[in-house]
């Protein structure tokens, strides 16, 4: 007798307990063949006063089951009967009992009969009669079936055959893998045997078949089992109830696939790379052969398209941006990985652009007169390799559409469902968001670079002062820029500056403070200021530019402000002349590879109050090299700033070595993680101009030593093969003597210079400005500065402690070298 009470709930609960069902076996005779436990309890008649007895004599009323349908009329054993009836107790007493009684088929062609029973005082109060719980039980979704100890099914309801599709007739007398043969069938056998050896009930095993009306549809099952017993122990066999769980093992994969999208898509700020990790996870997920088509302008980091109806039905250009597909190599595809993709109109392509909707086609219809009757190449792909389902998602994001991904179903596989173009369309979703923030980081990332290459010089030029290399390494490596900055300008009188500088952070604010600082540095260099004075003026500057934005000035050093290193060489005297504003010194190493730290002034940094600068002259032998970097080279965590600059200074005392070579010997000496401050580094070779190259004359503040002035000039002019520049020049002096006669005072220098250009100085003690005026063509004078702008390619005028200077410039275009061998 089986021990159901014991082992699974039964049809009806008490008063909030469970309901404990008694049960028994009876041959096709009438004859109790086995007696349970609560069969025991419930008659109170044991185990071997039951079994023997005829059925009729354990009823108050015998006639009322002997006369069901189910007994009287074979074609009717299959549904059983249940209904109300009393129990004959052992001491004689009636009891009400709910019976069920199912026909068990053995495989001998035998019926017995399974007879549960519950006492009437724990049925529920709702009408519980024998229609009622054959309606329950045939019209619940859960199948039931019941297998000898060979797994050969004796007994099976109506709702197991709705779920898998397999007829009553066809299941009885046969194992699960004689009518649903295959590996699932076999371990759902195993899990069978496993019960029937240990008693121990398996719940929730879950399998797949597929429905023999629909064999390309799959469906999912919960069983469970658990083992029929007799009162002396003797298994009976194995009972089945399984439910359909097709529809929550898809939303479950759809989770898992959505999952995985998660960790799998959007791994980088690359749009190809997106695209094509769209492309892998969904293959043999949702479909055979996948494609995501980007447009041309989203690839490249510009904005996305509208709707294609905006463009007048032009399709715009497509790049493929990733394709995947069950077969190796890939080849259904027309195009690889960045090709431009062609795009037939119209189409359902130019319909998902133009609407922004999905395209599902669960059977590809490529019939003549069809959008693929006219696109030959792309209906022989589909017919050579059997695509027959297909959906077109459109990739779109914050209103704008980014492309289409394309999924195809080859082959025996399955049509594509509603439920294939949901989860696609989830998935897809999913992944625009990636594109499209990748997307706007290409274009970021491309504004960013694009300031960093305007702000920060493209070329350095030293001219004949310095030969000059420079390194520069941001701590923000995704966007490409930082705070630091360097330049080179070149000032009157064959001289260059050289600036170095660091603004507080990284990252494209930080660029954009050191543009405008950049900027002002320029503005002030081309005034001839010197070091000290030009960073009182940047101060002033970074000051100004804080209250322009809001900040108030005077705030810590450590938050906000700049750090500069500012030097002038002169290669005629070559005299260097510098100053910093809290900036780390520069490094000084020798032609014979000495390595020096100038004593030089720290200065507070730019911005942070009011400051004073001291500049210092350094006298360098041709051949040394200067090193300005930032802090970011010479300074890291474990490291302190002394010994970063002494580690820098051993990197470069190979001043023969060339000077890229040098910047890169300096890197290398950086630690191998990432910079925690962005570094730069400028380097310059000095040069000197030799005598030959420079002519000078004392003269006297005298109107008479105009044309004195002009005929030693021209004799120089001869001298160094400069005769088609004579005519000029002559001017060009002559104005800039009077000028300094008529409005200067003390002695007068003038002085030539020929390098890349030839350049005339004149020299006098007075500090006035000279104005360039625009004369009235009545007036007799002020006309000598306005030609002299005229004559020359640059021109302009510088202060010293001696007095000013006016200088002007003129291109040599005549053959000859610019360094004349030294005499």
């Amino acid at each position: 007798m089986a021990r159901v009470g014991d082992t699974m709930p039964d049809a009806g609960h008490g008063a909030g307990h469970m309901v404990d069902t008694a049960m028994a076996a009876v041959d096709a005779h009438g004859v109790v063949v086995a007696w349970g436990r609560e069969a025991e309890r419930l008659s109170g008649l044991a185990a071997a006063d039951a079994i023997g007895r005829h059925v009729a004599r354990l009823l108050v009323n015998p006639e009322v089951i002997l006369r069901a349908p189910a007994f009287t009329d074979r074609s009717r054993r299959g549904d059983g009967w249940s209904g109300i009836a009393g129990l004959r107790r052992g001491d004689g007493t009636p009891l009400d009992v709910y019976l069920r009684v199912c026909p068990l088929t053995e495989r001998d062609g035998e019926v017995r009969w399974l007879v549960t029973a519950t006492e009437m005082t724990a049925v529920p109060s709702w009408p519980m009669n024998g229609a009622g719980v054959h309606a329950l039980l045939t019209g619940a979704p859960i199948g039931i079936a019941v297998r000898d100890t060979d797994l050969r099914c004796t007994w099976v309801n109506d709702a197991l055959a709705l779920q898998d599709g397999i007829p009553r007739e066809k299941r009885l007398g046969r194992r699960l893998t004689e009518v649903l043969p295959g590996s699932e069938a076999e371990s759902v056998e195993a899990v069978m045997r496993l019960v029937l050896r240990s008693g121990e009930p398996q719940v929730d095993h879950e399998y797949r078949a597929w429905m023999p009306t629909k064999p390309q549809q799959e469906h999912s099952f919960s069983t469970s089992f658990f083992r029929l017993d007799d009162a002396d122990g003797r298994t009976l066999g194995v009972c089945a109830m399984s439910v359909d769980v097709t529809d929550r093992q898809r939303a479950r994969e759809r989770l898992a696939v959505l999952s995985e999208a998660s960790t799998r898509v959007g791994t980088t700020l690359e749009v190809m790379r997106t695209g094509q990790e769209l492309a892998d996870l969904a293959v043999a997920r949702i479909a055979d052969y996948v494609s995501v088509d980007l447009a041309e302008s989203v690839a490249l980091g510009e904005d996305s398209l509208a709707r294609l109806g905006s463009t007048n039905g032009h399709v715009p250009a497509f790049r493929r941006a990733g394709v995947a597909s069950i077969h190796e190599g890939i080849p259904e595809s027309l195009w690889s990985r960045g090709e431009t993709v062609s795009v037939p109109a119209p189409s359902p392509f130019t319909e998902v652009l133009a609407s922004g909707a999905s395209h599902l086609e669960p059977a590809l219809n490529a019939s003549r007169g069809t959008w693929l009757d006219r696109d030959r190449r792309r209906s022989d792909k589909i017919r050579r390799y059997a695509m027959h389902s297909l959906m077109i998602v459109p990739i779109h994001a914050r209103g704008a559409v980014l492309g289409v991904a394309v999924f195809f179903r080859m082959g025996d596989s399955v049509p594509f469902e509603a439920d294939d173009l949901r989860l696609a369309e989830e998935l897809v979703a999913r992944a625009a968001l990636s594109l499209d923030n990748a997307r706007r980081y290409v274009r970021e990332r491309a504004a960013a670079l694009a300031l960093q290459r305007n702000l920060l010089p493209g070329r350095l030029v030293g001219g004949v002062a310095v030969e000059v290399a420079s390194r520069y390494v941001p701590a923000d490596t995704q966007h490409g820029v930082g705070g630091d900055w360097f330049d080179v300008i070149p000032l009157s009188g064959a001289r260059v500056a050289l600036v170095v500088g660091d603004v507080v952070g990284h990252g494209i604010n930080a660029a954009a403070t050191m543009g405008r600082l950049r900027a002002a540095v320029h503005t002030l260099a081309n005034m001839d200021l010197c070091p000290d004075e030009l960073l009182a003026h940047l101060d002033d500057t970074i000051s100004r530019l804080d209250v322009e934005d809001g900040r108030s000035p005077g705030r810590d050093s450590a938050e906000v402000g700049a750090t500069c290193l500012y030097a002038v060489y002169d290669p005629a005297t070559r005299h260097c002349t510098m100053a910093r504003a809290g900036h780390p010194p520069p490094v000084v190493i020798s032609p014979q590879g000495r390595v020096s730290i100038p004593d030089l002034p720290a200065g507070l940094p730019l911005g942070v109050g009011p400051a004073s600068f001291e500049a210092v002259d350094l006298e360098l032998p041709e051949g040394s090299v200067i090193a300005f970097y930032t802090d970011g080279l010479v300074e890291t965590r474990d490291q302190d700033i002394d010994a970063g600059i002494r580690r820098l200074g051993a990197a470069l005392a190979r001043p023969d070595r060339p000077l890229d070579d040098l910047c890169t010997a300096a890197f290398d000496t950086l630690p191998a993680r990432a910079l925690e401050d962005d570094a730069t580094l400028l380097l310059a070779r000095t040069h000197s101009l030799v005598p030959s190259q420079i002519a000078t004359w004392d003269l006297p503040n005298d109107p008479i030593v105009v044309a004195h002035a002009r005929a030693l000039a021209t004799a120089q002019l001869t001298g160094w093969g400069l005769e088609g520049l004579v005519a000029t020049t002559e001017l060009i002096v002559s104005e800039l003597v009077t000028n300094a006669v008529r409005h200067g005072a003390g002695a007068i220098t003038l002085r030539l210079i020929r390098h890349e250009v030839l350049v005339c100085e004149v020299t006098d003690t007075s500090d006035s400005v000279p104005r360039l005026r625009h004369a009235r063509p009545t007036d007799e004078g002020g006309r000598g500065l306005f030609l002299v702008a005229q004559l020359s390619s640059r021109r302009g005028s510088r202060h010293s402690s001696a007095g000013k200077t006016v200088w002007a410039e003129q291109e040599i275009n005549v053959p000859g070298p610019l360094r004349p061998p030294k005499a």
